[in-house]
């Protein structure tokens, strides 16, 4: 294998650069579910369609065995991430109602792939992403709860109210090809994830409220919790004449319980990531033209603390309280790709996805909004020089609004609590550095 002068600089800059990565790992990105629409700003830009190429050495989020097709490579990426969240009540009691929209809309969200070519046929390297978009910051000060001034949250607590889930993964990669055509990946997943809540004093068996956890003193206010885990995710391509066919599977990612809101989220604190899979396909009727499609499912319902469902009738942290309610959901993308000159690539793109969240779980779910359905985007790719390109993503996912009857009714009577709407709407835009070796 010929050596490259450049490695003796790549190496050091990688695990430079991995090391900010693992100390910016607050995320917050809803949009499938709490997943990314894409990840990498090359299939950002194209609906997050992925799962039948390999563009760029962003693969091991997507598909590892697209690694064997990239090239030895350099991504370092961030965008810029603006989510708007907002609930309201109505139709309750005196002193429930309101309408209350989060704060903290900004987020910087990096991301990070390398992958070097050992020969025409092995490829190794390393990609690291987030999964966030639990993320709430509400004001307090909206509610009285049926008596005195208004100094309770929406949710009946001291302060300001929300969650923040972050969730960050390091893929190292290896993929192959065992013939020309075929390529085979497998990427283990080191997981890394942060939790806290605030303002839920009232689900901490407060006085005058129904004993809500079977631990109290763990379900809020208690800062970070954090924990770690594993997973794998294997994939398989094939790549003919004019199609290209994608296989991907990613296991559940086993995490350690987040022990301080052992309370709080089912099974005591467990919440693991869910398993996910898909299928895809690549068609190129031109040259310079590329159209891509996925299918992906995720199984949001089989993780406790995320698919229970709010009205579950146990105590919050036991293995079978109270969750979010996510159901599963499939995700369907649709992307194009147009080299339109030798400098500049031009892309597209349509992502949908079905909503987790039904209206018999919106109270729980004022924390976690992930209502996301429907997003566009686009991109674009420029070099910059013989060896880099800059690229960049843009996404618009539209405004949906679930509403449903609050879980407040079969604490205070029939009609007492109203009724609650949460509604969400994004805007990213993304910029990347790539360097060809």
């Amino acid at each position: 294998m010929k050596k490259n002068a450049n490695n003796s600089v790549v190496t050091p800059l990688l695990l430079s650069v991995a090391g900010i990565l693992l100390n910016c790992a607050g995320t917050a990105n809803a949009t499938d579910g709490y997943f990314s629409h894409g990840y990498g700003m090359t299939e950002k830009g194209m609906g997050g369609a992925s799962f039948a190429t390999g563009l760029d050495a962003m693969s091991g989020a997507n598909n590892p065995a697209g690694m064997a097709w990239a090239g030895d490579r350099l991504d370092l990426g961030v965008d810029w991430f603006r989510p708007d969240r907002s609930a309201e009540r109505s139709g309750a009691m005196p002193g429930l109602n309101a309408s209350v929209t989060s704060d903290s809309t900004n987020f910087l969200i990096p991301e990070l792939g390398y992958n070097r070519m050992f020969g025409a046929d092995l490829a190794a390297g390393i990609t690291i992403y987030g999964n966030g978009g639990m993320n709430t910051n509400y004001p307090g000060g909206q509610l009285n709860c049926g008596a005195g001034p208004k100094t309770a949250n929406l949710l009946c607590g001291a302060g300001g109210l929300g969650v923040n889930l972050t969730q960050l993964i390091v893929a190292p990669t290896l993929a192959w090809k065992p013939t020309l055509s075929q390529s085979i990946g497998i990427a283990p997943l080191i997981g890394y994830q942060r939790f806290q809540a605030q303002g839920l004093q009232a689900f901490d068996n407060a006085p005058g409220f129904p004993q809500f956890t079977s631990a109290p003193g763990s379900v809020t206010n208690l800062g970070d919790s954090n924990s770690t885990g594993f997973g794998v995710r294997v994939g398989y391509q094939i790549h003919l004449d004019q199609f290209q066919l994608g296989l991907v599977y990613t296991s559940r990612m086993h995490m350690g319980d987040l022990s301080l809101y052992q309370g709080l989220l089912a099974n005591h604190g467990a919440f693991d990531i869910p398993e996910h899979y898909g299928a895809g396909v690549a068609y190129t009727p031109s040259p310079g033209l590329l159209i891509s499609f996925d299918l992906e499912r995720i199984d949001y319902a089989d993780i406790p603390s995320v698919g229970n469902p709010g009205s579950a009738p146990a105590q919050l942290g036991t293995p079978n309280g109270p969750g979010f309610g996510w159901s599963n959901i499939n995700v369907e993308r649709l992307g194009m790709q147009w080299k339109s000159s030798q400098d500049l690539t031009l892309r597209a793109g349509y992502n949908q996805s079905q909503n987790p969240v039904s209206g018999g779980n919106v109270t729980f779910n004022i924390l976690a909004p992930g209502v996301e359905t429907r997003h566009i985007t686009l991109g674009a790719t420029y070099a910059v020089g013989k060896d880099a390109d800059l690229t960049v993503a843009y996404m618009h996912a539209f405004k949906n609004t679930v509403t449903g009857s609050s879980m407040f009714n079969s604490i205070l009577g029939p009609g007492a609590g109203g009724n609650e709407s949460i509604s969400m709407f994004e805007n990213s835009l993304g910029v990347a550095y790539s360097k060809h070796f």
